[in-house]
């Protein structure tokens, strides 16, 4: 059975850099033991990969508190796993959920 290949297109791409910039990452490319291609190359990647995260947290759709009271629930539900020692909560512990909850209710009830 043949093994299909893809071809990566490397296209060529004169960049100009500033002196200052260029000589800054060329010591940190041989620090890291790379080219300076391959440095320039991950520096950018890295800089798409954030500006492609924050455009997505921009656009993302807003939770809901009909979507944050099933997660709340969700989590609320016993299992039929003990916690392990070191994650058991200490005791007298009150999550802030449970204290708005009830200072919630109580505004509510004295309206």
């Amino acid at each position: 059975m043949p093994v299909s290949q893809k071809k990566v297109v490397v296209s060529k791409f004169p960049l100009r850099l500033m002196p200052s910039v260029r000589r800054v990452a060329e010591n940190f490319s041989q620090k890291e033991g790379v080219s300076l291609n391959q440095f320039i190359n991950i520096a950018v990647a890295e800089k798409l990969a954030h500006l492609q995260h924050e455009e997505w947290l921009a656009h993302r759709p807003r939770a809901s508190s009909d979507s944050i009271a099933k997660a709340l629930d969700i989590l609320d539900r016993p299992t039929r796993y003990a916690p392990e020692e070191d994650d058991q909560l200490p005791k007298g512990y009150v999550s802030i959920r449970r204290k708005f909850a009830v200072r919630k209710a109580s505004v509510t009830s004295t309206q």
